[in-house]
């Protein structure tokens, strides 16, 4: 009954498509580039009628007005308080929204920004939960602190991990193979990371996204998700000591592993 598409947007955007085949309507998340998305509703035989934001940044909303001049009733759903006002709904965290009898649970996630949420819903699509999950994770990864604190995205990031392990995640962007680079520059001799990386290199190469993921790969990979594994600690206790960060609480492990990051 659904299905759904990654558009292509930017150098490494992906505009998620959920479409119900047996009403021919679309939902988009986080449209920040319109034609894409024209393009790809006209070549499925789709018509928009709900656009869904995860935060303001124009890369996710660039091109929703161009959508809502050739689509004037689409329901535009955003975060509260957003800096981005154009919308025709907002929701906050706990709020619930249906979509084609899809419902979706509003989780905020400050971090990235102080106005990000994501949306997941327990109806299977392509057999699993779905989880847009915008700028907040990514596989492997997760968005840089523009707005919110190390504190706020470990507590964003721990709510996500009480989401069933087969969550597929549907992140906005292709950031998989720079993520595995700084992550096996971190743990090298970590095996599944190696394999992981191998695997997603060639998804690369024959032109696939490395996304969805799920959200138990990702437990298992992702090392600001790992807080708690011996090796991620010991490498996040060397990183600190050589650049006057302390490390003794699950939130400065994750700090240090997004100083990391930010600094490879």
């Amino acid at each position: 009954m659904f299905s759904i598409y990654p558009i292509p947007a930017f150098s490494d955007n992906y505009i998620w498509c959920l479409a119900d085949t047996s009403t021919g309507k679309a939902l988009v998340v986080d449209p920040g580039q319109a034609q894409p998305v024209m393009d790809y509703l006209k070549q499925a035989g789709l018509t928009l009628d709900t656009i869904l934001v995860t935060h303001h940044h124009p890369d996710h909303v660039g091109g929703i007005a161009k959508l809502q001049e050739n689509h004037p009733s689409v329901r535009i759903v955003g975060p509260e308080g957003s800096p981005f006002t154009n919308v025709t709904e907002t929701v906050s965290h706990g709020d619930q929204i249906e979509w084609q009898a899809v419902r979706f649970s509003i989780m905020a996630t400050p971090g990235h920004t102080l106005d990000h949420i994501v949306y997941f819903t327990d109806t299977l699509i392509n057999d699993a939960p779905a989880l847009f999950s915008g700028d907040t994770l990514f596989i492997g990864g997760c968005g840089r602190l523009f707005e919110g604190t190390p504190e706020q995205m470990h507590r964003s990031l721990s709510s996500l991990l009480a989401l069933p392990d087969n969550t597929a995640i549907y992140c906005a962007h292709e950031y998989t193979l720079a993520n595995l680079r700084f992550a096996r520059h971190w743990l090298p001799e970590d095996a599944a990371l190696i394999e992981f990386e191998q695997q997603c290199n060639e998804l690369r190469q024959a032109g696939k996204p490395t996304v969805p993921s799920s959200l138990e790969k990702e437990k298992a990979l992702n090392l600001f998700l790992r807080w708690d594994d011996p090796s991620v600690i010991k490498a996040a206790e060397a990183y600190g000591s050589e650049h006057g960060l302390s490390v003794t609480t699950a939130t400065e492990v994750f700090a240090a592993v997004r100083h990391g990051k930010d600094h490879f």
